[in-house]
């Protein structure tokens, strides 16, 4: 379900954090980062080359906010096209990125190439006003509910701040920097669980629903959230185990009727 990461003025990427993102999310990644009155914006399908730019520039210009995001393809086609960031209606001076699955009215439709973030931010979000209103960024985080992650990088001076990140608590900082989930963390191919280096403090809520878990289930028995590929069952490539399987299909056979 993608992984997007900020990182405040003055602080340098963790580059072994953002290659293990792109190793659960390889459909495509890009950064941006603010220097001075621009917004440098870079999109690639190849992963390290991807970090690798990002790391150069992030050296190079090191005043300003940054994101960087790695995608994993839940609508739209895998291409350039849908990597993030976007400028946010056509204005290059804002962009944006996301982490999540947004609500149906900006899914595509039969023949559209284009991903839900992407429909976003060039037609849909400037309904909800311009976002150097707060009321306007609120108005937008309960639309897209707690699930969703967004970072807004911007050099428009109507703007109070050159980013915010809508959603905040749902992702988690970890030195200094700012993580969507917990993708940051898997150290690549052969990750499982049990090589995480993690305690029940540290993970005690379902990043996908927030409900209570225990870490030894593996996943998590409301929604059925996978610890070791951090996705939802329909994208999981990973198993549930046999013993929670029932209960999971009750739960979501619930959902989807209540």
């Amino acid at each position: 379900m993608c992984l997007l990461t900020f990182f405040p003025a003055t602080v340098m990427p963790d580059t072994t954090a953002l290659l293990n993102g792109t190793y659960l999310n390889d459909n495509g990644h890009g950064f941006a980062i603010v220097t001075g009155g621009q917004i440098l914006v870079h999109h690639g399908m190849d992963a390290e080359a991807t970090v690798e730019a990002f790391t150069v520039a992030r050296h190079r210009h090191p005043d300003g906010p940054a994101l960087f995001h790695s995608r994993f393809t839940t609508h739209g086609s895998t291409s350039l096209d849908n990597c993030h960031p976007f400028a946010v209606g056509g204005d290059h001076r804002t962009v944006l990125a996301h982490n999540g699955v947004l609500p149906r009215v900006v899914q595509p439709g039969k023949g559209d190439p284009r991903s839900d973030t992407r429909i976003t931010a060039e037609t849909f979000l400037p309904r909800f006003g311009s976002l150097h209103l707060r009321r306007a960024r609120l108005r937008f985080e309960q639309w897209m509910t707690p699930d969703n992650k967004m970072v807004i990088l911007t050099v428009d001076r109507r703007f109070k701040q050159s980013a915010y990140i809508l959603n905040e608590d749902s992702g988690v900082w970890d030195g200094g920097i700012w993580y969507s989930n917990q993708g940051y963390r898997a150290p690549g191919p052969g990750w499982g669980w049990s090589t995480w280096d993690h305690t029940a403090d540290e993970l005690d809520r379902c990043l996908e629903c927030h409900a209570a878990i225990d870490p030894d289930d593996g996943v998590c028995r409301s929604c059925g959230w996978c610890f070791d590929c951090g996705e939802i069952p329909q994208y999981c490539i990973c198993y549930t185990p046999a013993a929670l399987a029932p209960r999971l299909t009750r739960n979501s056979r619930e959902r989807q009727t209540g």
